[in-house]
């Protein structure tokens, strides 16, 4: 009997498609992955349903949405109960290793093996090689895997681009020439401004920052630094003799808010530039090469689209569809509405068609946002412009459309919508509800440093050693 395909799963945290020179950005900071993307399939318009990094690995490794997972916060408690990827093929005797959770995370379980490696860092450490750390541990596991007489399943979890955007040289100066410092220039002051995260922002920012473009600038080097390592992982592929043996799969969990909307730097905030995720399917012999299908995929679609490619059946039953015929024929059915979530700074959902995005809050947020937001993605892709207040019975219908969905996802999973109870989703000591108001959720939330750090932490020491006092 012929062995199983190998799964290797590439996953780049907080890496936004429209960053990717793969999808027509004007940098060129992914090569070596357009490269290797023109070897398979390229999904055009992929979508991460519920954000952050805990439920988006949910659906990645299970093929459900919220209700099914059970899972909508970035600081989930308890153990989630769905068989993962790594479970099913497990269970078809495949060696499964996890490279970038320390733990069973909840979001990643089920795995026989589990890597870690130094993805963190701050300004006073220095420039930190993340991708460089992550291929350490991991190519050693893939020549081990390579070896077994068993069939693998690795993930490997990069912390490139994720904040902090500390890429080493010469990836820290490859979008930018200009003088990051300059006191002429103001564009820094709103971030710096925003006490709740201007801690974190600090542990890691050049002191004295003015310019907003070089800390963007700091992002699309984290992204071709972490492109320019992934062509190690890929050459090892081929020199191991993997490439026809082996599906790869690329991807994000989110995507990154930058300069927009105000939260900045970050992944939360349920507008595109945050849901917008590459996907690339390769197997050479198996899939074509150089297809780019439009259409609206998510990554609850990963699941089973693999267990298909890979030949695999299972009772398993998942929200996501398969994409593997379309992989093949180049034809992917539409999708025409979806329901999003996050709760990670913030607790919010929404709906979202071809047309609109109608966001609305589940409680107050520390960005002093509306309570409802409705956006026309078609005349402003940039979702610049709240249409709320004009479009009244546009609110209305697709209220009652995601409310009318909502009922009838409880009913199928006997199961209340996890936005609805998981409200201790921001885990601040005595806070045991929701926010009452957006002034107590920016008085209470506080997203400092990774570790304890040197760093003045006042607000008039912070901002005199940024160079605003």
């Amino acid at each position: 009997m012929d062995r199983q395909p190998n799964l290797l799963l590439i996953v780049l945290d907080s890496l936004r498609a429209d960053h990717m020179s793969l999808h027509g950005y004007g940098r060129l900071t992914t090569p070596h992955i357009d490269r290797f993307a023109a070897g398979g399939v390229v999904l055009e318009d992929v979508l991460s349903p519920h954000i952050p990094t805990t439920p988006a690995f949910a659906g990645l490794l299970t093929g459900l949405d919220c209700f099914g997972t059970g899972v909508v916060s970035l600081r989930h408690k308890g153990a989630m109960t769905a068989p993962t990827l790594a479970a099913l093929l497990q269970d078809r005797g495949y060696e499964t290793t996890c490279v970038g959770f320390k733990d069973t995370e909840p979001c990643a379980p089920g795995f026989g093996r589990y890597l870690d490696y130094v993805g963190w860092g701050a300004w006073e450490d220095g420039r930190c090689p993340k991708a460089e750390n992550l291929a350490a541990v991991a190519l050693p596991e893939l020549r081990r895997l390579a070896g077994s007489d068993r069939p693998f399943f690795l993930m490997l979890r990069y912390l490139d681009p994720h904040a902090p955007y500390l890429p080493p040289a010469p990836f820290e100066r490859m979008f930018y020439a200009g003088d990051e410092c300059d006191p002429a220039n103001t564009s820094m002051r709103p971030v710096l401004a925003f006490r709740p995260m201007r801690d974190f922002q600090a542990s890691w920012l050049p002191p004295g920052i003015t310019d907003i473009d070089y800390v963007i600038a700091q992002y699309d080097g984290a992204v071709a630094y972490a492109d320019a390592c992934l062509q190690g992982l890929f050459e090892a592929v081929s020199a191991l003799g993997l490439d026809e043996d082996t599906l790869v799969v690329l991807t994000a969990d989110h995507g990154e808010t930058l300069d927009e909307h105000d939260c900045y730097f970050d992944h939360h905030g349920l507008y595109e530039c945050t849901l917008r995720v590459p996907l690339v399917f390769r197997m050479p012999g198996r899939l074509p090469a150089g297809r780019r299908l439009a259409g609206t995929a998510t990554l609850q679609d990963v699941a089973p689209t693999v267990l298909d490619l890979l030949g695999i059946r299972t009772d398993a039953v998942f929200d996501g569809r398969s994409l593997a015929d379309a992989l093949r024929h180049g034809r992917l059915r539409a999708r025409s509405e979806l329901y999003l979530t996050e709760a990670t700074w913030m607790r919010k959902h929404a709906w979202r068609t071809p047309e609109w995005k109608l966001i609305r809050a589940l409680e107050p947020d520390f960005h002093f946002k509306p309570e409802v937001e409705l956006y026309n993605l078609l005349t402003d892709p940039g979702e610049n412009e709240n249409l709320a207040g004009s479009q009244p019975d546009v609110v209305d219908l697709l209220t009652g459309r995601m409310r009318s969905w909502i009922r009838r996802r409880e009913g199928e999973t006997a199961r209340r919508n996890p936005m609805f109870t998981e409200i201790r989703w921001h885990d601040c000591a005595g806070v045991e509800g929701a926010f009452e108001s957006s002034q107590q959720a920016y008085d209470t939330l506080h997203i400092g440093p990774k570790k304890p750090s040197t760093q003045p932490r006042s607000r008039e020491d912070v901002l005199k050693a940024l160079g605003y006092m």
